[in-house]
């Protein structure tokens, strides 16, 4: 079934409490080789007749929405991040280079809206295995709680903290949309294709993916990778505020200052200024 004919998608969430706050950390997801492999020879083969920006046209082919909108693996994610029902993808993007091709500049995507709510995923499929030669996408991990314009993020380098996303073929990674990132150097030779796309939110935030009844709000780590880049202990107020977010207690988050919680400290009791409205872990 096409996007055209069916809009919005539903099925289990597959990721954990944990695995939800790791990605509010990190902004990122890499899911390695979970396309089969025929499917990324018929995703190639079918790029390589068009040869665009934009082929949206494989969009209306039922066996890539089933094997690749749809994948089990990467929708399981999607609707644990974005809830139930979420919009599929009416637009595919291919940043199809040759190589050698030196690093991109530094940048967030255009028509970003900052904010520390999670309504969309920009989303990334590498039909080809895709080592450093060929140039991966390179992300910095925990930008995404940094409020930054690329004018100002263009003239840096190498980033202490940043990561590689290359990967054999089948991979697909999700992002927060504005997570900073760049097309990495790539002094190899030959084609790379990265198809790139979007899944939206429809519905408001719960916690419904895998819920860990024990999980405790109170004593769980909401430091990020990019605490150093952040005034001291803001890394950690953003981490809980998305989390809280996602958890469906948006309008509970407070942040009372000082050594209130979630500031992480070794407590004699429960933290100040931790929202009442959060569940108590339930004891084994």
């Amino acid at each position: 079934m096409t996007p055209s004919e069916q809009q919005t998608f539903d099925c289990a969430p597959t990721l954990t409490d944990l695995q939800v706050l790791d990605f509010c950390r990190n902004g990122y997801l890499l899911l390695e080789g979970v396309v089969e492999d025929d499917v990324n020879q018929r995703v190639t083969d079918f790029l390589d007749t068009c040869d665009e920006s934009e082929p949206s046209e494989i969009l209306a082919e039922d066996w890539f929405v089933e094997a690749v909108l749809m994948n089990p693996v990467a929708t399981g994610a999607v609707r644990s991040l974005l809830g139930a029902n979420f919009h599929l993808p009416v637009l595919m993007s291919n940043h199809r280079i040759p190589c050698p091709r030196g690093a991109q500049q530094w940048h967030v995507d255009g028509n970003y809206n900052f904010t520390l709510e999670l309504n969309n995923l920009q989303v990334f499929y590498l039909p080809q295995d895709t080592p450093v030669e060929l140039a991966p996408t390179q992300l910095l991990p925990g930008s995404h709680l940094l409020h930054n314009k690329t004018r100002h993020m263009d003239h840096y380098g190498s980033l202490r903290g940043q990561i590689s996303t290359k990967s054999p073929a089948g991979s697909i990674f999700l992002t927060a949309y504005h997570i900073w990132h760049r097309r990495g150097p790539g002094p190899g030779s030959g084609l790379r294709n990265l198809l790139k796309y979007f899944y939206w939110r429809t519905t408001p935030p719960c916690r419904d993916w895998i819920v860990d009844p024990g999980l405790d709000f109170a004593t769980l780590n909401y430091a990020c990778p990019i605490d150093r880049m952040l005034e001291q202990f803001q890394g950690h107020v953003k981490v809980a505020k998305l989390f809280l977010w996602l958890c469906g207690y948006g309008g509970a988050f407070q942040n009372l200052g000082g050594q209130s919680w979630p500031v992480p400290a070794n407590r004699s009791g429960a933290p100040y200024g931790l929202p009442a409205e959060l569940p108590v872990p339930e004891k084994e």
